[in-house]
């Protein structure tokens, strides 16, 4: 702070400081100087809590004084060393003003002007004198009386005109103060006061844009003082905007537009000045002379963001036929071209900004005119042919339903008659220049190529429309869109009919075979967005306010939008003499078609009286398959065949068939919808996967065991392809119907070409520069290629060629003098390795391609098999204790056997990690599971003990792991249910019962338990099993009766394992064991003590095998014995049981002095001892007794700055004498130097150099002397150094 808190007085050195309180700062008190304190914080809401404490402080103050101190230290902070502050201080003092009335304003602008006077105050605090200026004012115009007090008002003004010269520090903050007054003054007190004192400013308007931007806000609040005779007076005409004013303005916004550059922001000059255009009818001139005459001609920078900035900050002011004329002049051309330019990385994009003003512009406007005027402008912007804005943009979810409505008719419009020509087509430099180079035929496809590019982004903007959730909607409208991409994707309208609205409006120009295919998968992905689609309109909040499940992809009546898409189909089909199918249906395309039709109408019936899930499914599919008849024709009528067959199987009564044969012979109709789903699932598309996975989840009740095993074979990585009946589609699996990829980013179809703008000559250097790159890139490629393994078939060739040219030497030859072949055989030579050499790089480039081709087709079939895991997972989830799902282990198994492995790349990993969470926890660990085996018990048995032999004999733990829970995975299905779980129906008791416990089924106990037990053994005795302790853990918990039987193996093998870890293990096991609550249920009585008493033994023996604990491994199998030990005889002591542990705990004492220093393994020792009685001794810490020393010491140097102790010193330069003789030296010269007063220390360091350099001079002698011997390398010579020269 500035103020300071006392003045202290010194009269004379030796009397006492007389403390005197000129300012009167020492009579407050400390709450009330902590305000202040507060004030001058960086923290917003500490200085605003800070101020509000103050006021109220002061309004229940009873002292005079404080209200003076307050005044003059708020006055006083205004020019605050701190930036932080003077807001702080301004606003306080504001506040005050405005509390306390009765204070003049005059009073405190002359304290104000007196305080931070500029002529009085030093230099370099010029700064802080002018922000404390800048702040009074704004604390005077803070305190809202500012008005009322008309002489105040005109200081301000003044002061505040004082105050605009100095820009370097204040910038336009003085100006646009001056704004803000006046925005707050009475027109009497204008008319009186201030026009007088700013009529310089007022009249030199033109000069700066403050001043001009001061002029506006002055006419735009007074409007009478400043009719046009009033102006002529000002400025020389009778309006701002005219044609004589026309450069001057250009000029002055430039000059805002630059001042502005760094901020990014439009000049409040900008808005005003068209504000003032719209107000005097002048905008045509202002649009077209001062933004497109002027701001435009710059190059693309500063000057062009302002007039997009204003062309969007005016959506909300122009009228209709306004808006058209800005939305199609030359500022939405260089806004597309700078659209364009600015999706190169690193460039400056105005196109959220702008998005942003649309979006507030549709928001605040209710008017469909305008929302629709604004929405085509932008549309119209192309580039090519290709609008610059997104076909998803999102502003249109905040037009009104009717330009919405009229907006999709407009788009519509332009898709059947395409008008480049009215648009604001663009191209760049580049585009330009390769446009003259065509010929005429050229230019003519370039323009068709224009119109595709323009009818595939209209595609996209329709469909995007329908996607987007935010688009307030009707059902019409997404009928109407749908209706019109199916009917311009797969028919021509021949003639004029009034039942098909779509054949009366014919197209200008034909379509082409990329926009059909465009417009066929467009209309895919809208089928998948409609099968999603919530309910719209009036229904949609009915159902929002209802709690019930979210009903999607039908109608307001319950109808499908599938089946809305097949009626108007059908209704097409049926009119062959006014429209035509492209291509045409074939007899039996269209007789598939019709049964069909026919089925789905007999399903819907059906429906009405029993509605199933399959019927509903079946219906799906149906229709599906026949909307995707006009797309593959051919492919999909075998399958709509046996679509049929299934439906009438499916259907029947049961009843006995009339011929066992005939039984025998045909398959089930599950399987053949299941081979149906498996031939759809191949098809690149969502929503095919959607509607299979629908279909499947409703006849899982039906599907048989073969059906099953035909769904496992084509993940069994050993099956044919044509066996596991996978068809591979040529299609990248990537890109799905369901997603129209190439329509949603046909925006970005353009190359780099056209994704320029205007260039320098840079461009095309940098495009040669890439081109050698390449170049060098294509040999390098060549060379690695020849030095690549060169194939045996290649190098005799090349030998043939060598020996037939006589070009390979023998060993006849290398005596002879080497004979040169002469120009022609050269030349010969040549071509014969050139074409030899060619033919080697189209077998490598083939090689090359069979790799990718190769690549491509796994692709596609991991994706396939991702779809088909679809199937399992349903199945798995609907039907999981059906005893089918006992055939999925085994295969299962056999996939991620044979896909583990850490070389995978992404897609297989997720392959098989999607495959391993589908059979591990959603088939191993789910709690509904066949509870009957039936008479498959002896094959349950030999599958499980299969699986344990498997998982014993795998190298990689993690697939044992697999194996392992399968295996427990059988247990539970042979044991079925829990007799208590029958009767309870479903209530589960907090503890089970002794007879659930025991309980296991029909598991073979002597059997499954000699299982599991050479399982363990396995683990214990082999150095390198698969197997961990913890598997084993997790069938104790999970089947306490197994692990019953398994605990006197475990305890065997704590000292009869392999290795100590082994014997570890068994400990940790035999622990776990033992602290589960069921084992200890089933071992109550004397089997516990019997297991008590082993324990004891062994854990005895095991220990004493111990002797030194220094190993990791030993550490380890000590503190799992020590655990071991700790929760037995806790047990023990609990019980009372009658167990001789003497011989524990003489084993225990005798490992005290080895467990030293071992952390959390003593801590677990001594916790042990505990039980016997024994506590840990307390180490006590010893202070090192401090020595006396015998001889006087040396005085220590006090260590001196500039100098490195002696332990940093450098001790190769000298030799060891004269580096102890120099050091003793040193040591004497600091001593004196210590010793001596303050002013000699120059003279003293002096000295020690000189006699440092006095001992040091002879070493340096006798290394010059062996320098110069020869040999002597120089480089160490110099390192060394060399005296003084």
């Amino acid at each position: 702070m500035d103020v300071e808190m006392g003045e202290i007085a010194e009269k004379t050195e030796t009397s006492r400081p007389k403390v005197t309180d000129a300012k009167g700062i020492l009579q407050q008190n400390r709450e009330f100087l902590d305000f202040f304190w507060d004030i001058a914080k960086p923290e917003q809401e500490t200085r605003l809590r800070a101020i509000e404490s103050l006021i109220q402080y002061l309004k229940h103050s009873e002292k005079p004084d404080e209200l003076e101190y307050s005044l003059k230290r708020l006055v006083d902070g205004l020019a605050h060393t701190r930036e932080v502050a003077r807001p702080g201080f301004s606003l306080a003092l504001g506040q005050l003003l405005g509390s306390f009335v009765t204070i003049p304003l005059q009073s405190i602008l002359d304290r104000i002007k007196e305080k931070h006077n500029l002529q009085t105050t030093k230099k370099k605090l010029i700064r802080n004198a002018l922000f404390g200026n800048f702040f009074g004012v704004l604390a005077l115009s803070q305190s809202t009386r500012l008005s009322k007090e008309p002489k105040v008002v005109l200081g301000c003004v003044k002061l505040l005109q004082s105050l605009s010269q100095h820009k370097d520090h204040l910038k336009d903050l003085p100006t646009k103060t001056m704004m803000d007054i006046l925005s707050d003054t009475p027109e009497e007190v204008f008319e009186e006061v201030l026009k007088g004192a700013l009529k310089t400013d007022l009249s030199s308007a033109f000069r700066t844009p403050e001043q001009l931007h001061l002029l506006l806000v002055a006419m735009q609040r007074f409007p009478r003082s400043f009719m046009p005779k009033n102006l002529n007076k000002l400025l020389g005409s009778s309006a701002v905007i005219t044609s004589d004013n026309v450069q001057k303005l250009s000029e002055l916004l430039k000059t805002a537009a630059f001042s502005v550059k760094k901020d990014c922001i439009l000049p409040s000059v900008a808005v005003d000045l068209l504000k003032l255009s719209l107000r005097e009818g002048s905008f045509q001139l202002f649009w077209t002379k001062v933004i497109i005459g002027g701001m435009l001609r710059e190059q693309q920078g500063p000057t062009h963001y302002l007039a997009y900035r204003l062309l969007g900050s005016a959506l909300p002011l122009l009228s209709v036929e306004q808006l058209k004329e800005a939305l199609s002049g030359d500022v939405m051309r260089h806004y597309g071209e700078h659209v364009t330019s600015a999706q190169k990385p690193g460039r400056y994009q105005l196109a959220p900004e702008m998005e942003t003003y649309v979006t507030n512009f549709l928001q605040g406007s209710q008017d469909p005119d305008k929302q629709l005027a604004v929405v085509v402008g932008f549309s119209k912007v192309t580039n090519w042919g290709n609008p610059v804005v997104s076909s998803s943009w999102r502003v249109v979810q905040h037009l009104s339903p009717l330009a919405l409505q009229r907006y999709v008719d407009w788009l519509k419009g332009s898709f059947l008659r395409p008008q480049l020509d009215d648009g604001l087509d663009f191209s760049t430099r580049k585009q330009k220049s390769a446009e003259a180079q065509k010929t005429a035929e050229a230019q003519k496809t370039q323009k068709d190529n224009r119109v595709s590019r323009l009818r595939k982004w209209l595609v996209a903007r329709l469909i995007s429309i329908v996607e987007n959730q935010g688009v307030k909607k009707e059902e019409d409208l997404v009928m109407d869109v749908a209706r019109f991409v199916f009917f311009h994707a797969f028919f021509v309208a021949k003639k004029v009919t009034p039942d098909i609205p779509e054949t009366e409006a014919k197209l200008s120009v034909p379509l082409d075979e990329s926009t059909r295919a465009a417009l066929v998968s467009g209309f895919f992905g809208l089928l998948q967005t409609m099968h999603h689609l919530p309910l719209l309109g009036e229904s949609a909040d009915a159902t929002a306010t209802a709690p019930q499940r979210r009903v999607v992809g039908v109608t307001a009546d319950g109808t499908m939008w599938i089946y809305c898409m097949v009626q108007y189909a059908d209704a097409l089909l049926n009119q062959p003499e006014c429209v035509q199918s492209a291509p045409a249906f074939t007899p039996e395309q269209r007789q598939a078609w019709d049964s069909m039709h026919v089925s789905v109408a007999s399903l819907m019936k059906k429906a009405k009286k029993e509605a199933t899930p399959e019927n509903h499914s079946f219906q799906q599919l149906l229709m599906l398959v026949g909307i995707h008849l006009f797309k593959s024709q051919e492919e999909l009528v075998d399958i709509m065949q046996d679509i049929h067959s299934c439906i009438k199987k499916a259907q029947e009564k049961k009843k006995k068939r009339k011929s066992q044969a005939k039984e025998e012979v045909e398959p089930h109709w599950a399987e053949v919808v299941v081979d149906i789903l498996l031939s759809l699932l191949s098809q690149p598309s969502r929503h095919i996967r959607q509607v299979c996975k629908t279909v499947f989840s409703s006849i899982c009740p039906h599907v048989t065991a073969t059906a099953l095993t035909t769904i496992l074979d084509v993940l069994d990585p050993d099956k044919d392809e044509e066996e596991s009946a996978l068809v591979i589609t040529s299609q990248d699996p990537t890109k799905r119907e369901g997603e129209d990829e190439e329509m949603k980013d046909v925006e970005n179809e353009s190359t780099d070409e056209d994704e320029e703008e205007e260039e320098e000559e840079e461009d095309d250097e940098d495009d040669d520069d890439d081109d050698d790159e390449d170049d060098v890139d294509d040999d390098e490629e060549e060379e690695a290629i020849v030095e690549g393994e060169v194939d045996p078939n290649f190098r005799l060739e090349l030998m043939k060629v060598l020996q037939h040219k006589n070009a390979l030497a023998t060993e006849e030859d290398v005596s002879d003098d080497e004979e040169e072949l002469d120009d022609e055989a050269m030349m010969s030579l040549d071509a014969s390795m050139s074409v030899l050499f060619s033919e080697q790089k189209k077998k490598m480039e083939a090689k090359r391609e069979e790799k990718v081709q190769v690549h491509k087709e796994k692709s596609l079939i991991l994706d396939f098999k991702m779809k088909v895991l679809d199937l399992l997972e349903v199945f798995v989830t609907k039907q999981a204790g059906s005893p089918l799902v006992l055939g999925m282990v085994e295969p299962l198994l056999a996939v991620i056997e044979r896909s583990m492995g850490s070389d995978r790349h992404q897609q297989e990993q997720d392959f098989i990690r999607r495959v391993a969470d589908i059979f591990r926890n959603q088939l191993c660990r789910s709690k509904v599971y066949c509870r009957t085996a039936g008479d498959r018990q002896g094959e349950l048995h030999d599958l499980l003990e299969k699986l344990v032999h498997k998982a014993q004999k795998h190298t990689d733990s993690s697939v044992s792991l697999y194996f392992f829970s399968a295996s427990l995975y059988l247990v539970k299905v042979l044991r079925g249910g829990l007799p208590s779980a029958e009767t309870n129906e479903g209530k589960t008791a907090e503890t089970p019962s002794s007879q659930d416990l025991r309980f296991m089924g029909s598991v073979d106990m002597e059997r499954v338990s000699t299982l599991f037990r050479d399982a363990l053994c396995s683990l214990m005795t082999k150095r390198n099993s698969p197997l961990t302790a913890q598997m084993f853990v997790d069938l104790c918990n999970r089947f306490p009766a197994l692990g019953v039987n398994l605990l006197d193996t475990a305890v065997k093998n704590i000292t009869a394992g392999v290795r100590q870890h082994q014997q570890g293990q068994a400990c940790m096991l035999v622990l776990r064991a033992l602290q589960n609550r069921e084992v200890q249920q089933l071992l109550t009585g004397d089997p516990w003590l019997e297991l008590c008493m082993t324990l004891v033994e062994q854990l005895v023996a095991t220990l004493k095998e111990v002797e030194q604990c220094q190993s990791k491994v030993a550490q380890e199998k000590v503190t799992k014995a020590l655990e071991l030990c700790q929760f037995l005889l806790k047990t023990i002591k609990t019980k009372n049981l009658s167990v001789v542990i003497g011989p524990l705990q003489v084993v225990l004492g005798s490992m005290a002095e080895s467990l030293k220093k071992t952390g959390h393994l003593e801590d677990t020792y001594w916790a042990v001892m505990k039980h016997f009685g024994v506590i840990r001794p307390k180490v006590e810490k010893v202070k090192k007794p401090e020595e006396t020393p015998e001889e006087p010491q040396t005085t220590v140097l006090p260590k001196k700055k500039g100098f490195l102790p002696a332990t940093k010193k450098r001790k190769n330069r000298n030799k060891k004498g004269t580096a102890e003789g120099g050091a003793e030296a040193a040591a004497t010269a600091a001593a004196a130097a210590g010793d001596r007063g303050q002013a000699k220390k120059k003279n003293k360091r002096k000295l020690k150099r000189k006699l440092a350099d006095e001992e040091a001079s002879p070493a340096k002698k006798a290394k010059q002397q062996s320098g110069n011997k020869p040999g002597t390398n120089k480089k160490k010579t110099k390192k060394q150094g060399d005296g003084p020269k």
